[in-house]
């Protein structure tokens, strides 16, 4: 999964839209703004639709950068 579009932000906690580089499919979560969260749990993230995460697709991943600086305390 990917994050396809941030829809709304408090601090570091997150709402957006999550696209699926295998399937095409989109859903809505939530997410944390930070380096850990962008590089680790974002492409081991499972899609609903074809089960996939972005490991098993074969899609070179390129994690988003934070709002904040690691760590600022916001």
């Amino acid at each position: 999964m990917k994050i396809q579009k941030i829809t709304r932000q408090h601090r570091r906690d997150f709402w957006a839209i999550y696209e699926c580089e295998g399937c095409g499919a989109t859903e809505n979560g939530e997410g944390y703004d930070d380096a850990y969260f962008h590089q680790n749990v974002v492409p081991k993230m499972v899609c609903k639709a074809c089960g996939k995460n972005t490991e098993e697709t074969g899609v070179e991943f390129r994690p988003l950068t934070t709002k904040y600086p690691e760590g600022f305390q916001v």
